[in-house]
């Protein structure tokens, strides 16, 4: 299924992909479980894109022009074009510091002093890094505009230089630069030669400071035609530690572990008019959610319109029910979106398609299917769905998922029981199944086979079900049990698929999405593994 593209694409063609880079977004990912850098995250996307190479990189705080190469002949006169210094990069900063020269090159060797570099007098043996700056405009606040032309391209070294020379970055407080919203730091422009044609191509990027970084990132990645339910803050890493607030549709949902403060408060207001939505409700972030009454766990309107008891949100072209009266869960995971659009697109990561030879036909068993988004999404790809659940009334809510999106849900199962008890009879039934999916609760009750906690039992969620798995088939194993490490998940799958004298042939790590951003103070939580399994 062909998907719209996300808004920062500015150029493709068969060797190059360029892109406009938001704020707040690592090139790369700076560890194997932290949340993706734009590289990862487009490398992954699209099959087209699974070839993509950095060949050169730009600072999670700094937004713009970036290029990458799409086939070896790129990459490698991409590189020998940096290397010379015949690609033209262009920068534009604002300092509030006293700037006294309207043009100035600096030349200087950058030396690594922990987290950041010092610009120190150019020695012999010390690596050459030369910038020129030109400033472009003033104004009463005393905030001047430079241009920055980096002649070489080591780390930091707009930023490095700039400090030095006593002109530090508004917002760079790494390098002395004064606290706001952001590093005032984009780079504009790119000029370089094609690989193929060598004919002289020239992109570029406006420079837009007074954007919202948290709001910038989530424009460049969501294609707002296609998803309109997203998360807008998400704790620490949006600077709103243990808040956390989503667009669904024309509503905003906060939630905290208290009641909304009053700067949480003034802030929603301001979101709900910036994104037009019709009003906002709370919800109380609690661990005694068993022990709460519908009313009571479902979330409150604390500003504008009252939400209908039911309305529909889009999420990649797809539409689900979701409702503020049915107590804790409103009706979709958000941080599932990007593994939903998996579905759709037939396609895991770089090298990894879901099914070679497409989803249609394919036997998919959704385990845990609250109200079936992951099944809409794989019957809307062509799958013959079974749906189990140990609650009724989502798996209904999820034949009204399948409804909304005009799939017959008579054409597909809906099993309502405990998934152990489940996995059991239909392994005695010889039903088999060409991709297992399991997304269980943190934690969870039934009464016919007790207490289920994913940190400890999920392996022995995994030995049941890989019976139904058909040989080559996939299995999607995910968890947002925080205290459960990476290394440990995977082992435990490993294990798992060991012990049944099985073989993983295909495997890939996905982190919780953009929108989720990873902060040192609420570390990354959802760890998710799709195996092919032989």
């Amino acid at each position: 299924m062909q998907m719209a593209q996300p808004s920062l694409i500015l150029f493709e063609d068969e060797h190059l992909l360029v892109v406009n880079k938001p704020a707040g977004m690592n090139t790369h990912a700076p560890s194997p479980f932290a949340g993706e850098g734009i590289y990862d995250w487009l490398k992954h996307r699209e099959p087209r894109w699974s070839t993509l190479a950095i060949v050169h990189r730009l600072d999670k705080e700094t937004s713009g022009v970036m290029v990458f190469g799409k086939t070896p002949l790129a990459n490698r006169t991409l590189t020998e074009q940096f290397t010379q210094h015949t690609i033209r990069k262009t920068y534009r900063l604002i300092t509030d510091r006293p700037v006294k020269f309207e043009r100035q090159t600096v030349i200087s060797t950058l030396v690594r002093t922990g987290e950041k570099y010092a610009s120190r007098p150019l020695h012999a043996g010390g690596e050459r890094a030369e910038t020129r700056f030109r400033v472009v405009g003033t104004d009463t606040s005393s905030f001047t505009s430079l241009e920055a032309e980096p002649v070489t391209g080591r780390t930091h070294q707009i930023r490095a230089q700039a400090a030095a020379e006593g002109f530090p970055i508004l917002g760079d407080l790494l390098y002395g630069g004064t606290e706001a919203a952001r590093v005032f730091l984009q780079a504009t422009g790119l000029s370089l030669k094609h690989p193929a044609t060598g004919a002289e191509m020239k992109f570029n990027a406006p420079v837009d400071f007074e954007a919202e970084t948290r709001l910038a990132l989530r424009e460049a990645l969501i294609d707002a035609r296609e998803t309109n339910a997203y998360r807008l803050i998400h704790g620490a890493a949006d600077g709103w530690p243990g808040w956390y607030v989503e667009r669904l549709g024309g509503f905003l949902l906060s939630q905290a572990e208290q009641p909304p403060t009053v700067s949480q408060w003034d802030e929603s207001r301001r979101l709900m008019n910036l994104c037009g939505a019709r009003g906002v409700y709370h919800k109380i972030l609690t661990k005694l959610v068993r022990r709460t009454g519908v009313p009571q766990a479902s979330p409150q309107l604390i500003l504008g319109e009252t939400a209908p008891d039911s309305f529909v949100i889009r999420e990649n072209g797809a539409q689900f029910e979701l409702s503020f009266k049915e107590g804790y869960s409103v009706g979709i995971f958000l941080d599932q979106r990007e593994n939903r659009r998996r579905w759709l697109t037939n396609h895991v990561a770089a090298d990894f398609h879901l099914f070679p030879k497409g989803v249609a036909g394919v036997e998919v068993l959704n385990a845990f299917a609250y109200t079936c988004g992951f099944s809409v999404c794989a019957a809307k790809a062509g799958a013959r769905v079974t749906s189990l659940d140990l609650s009724r009334k989502y798996l209904d809510w999820g034949r009204r998922n399948f409804a909304l999106n005009q799939l017959d849900s008579a054409a597909h199962d809906f099993i309502f029981g405990d998934a152990f008890e489940w996995f059991r009879r239909l392994a005695k039934k010889g039903r088999f199944y060409d991709a297992v999916l399991l997304d269980p609760p943190t934690f969870s009750h039934s009464k016919d086979t007790g207490t289920f906690q994913a940190e400890k039992d999920f392996g022995r969620l995994v030995d049941a079900a890989l019976p139904l798995l058909k040989p080559g088939g996939v299995l999607f194993a995910s968890t947002n049990a925080a205290r459960l490490e990476p290394e440990t998940f995977l082992e435990t799958l490993e294990t798992s698929v060991k012990s049944a004298g099985r073989k993983n042939v295909r495997q890939h790590y996905v982190p919780q999405p953009p929108d989720f951003p990873v902060h040192r103070r609420e570390p990354a939580y959802l760890k998710t593994v799709w195996l092919r399994v032989a």
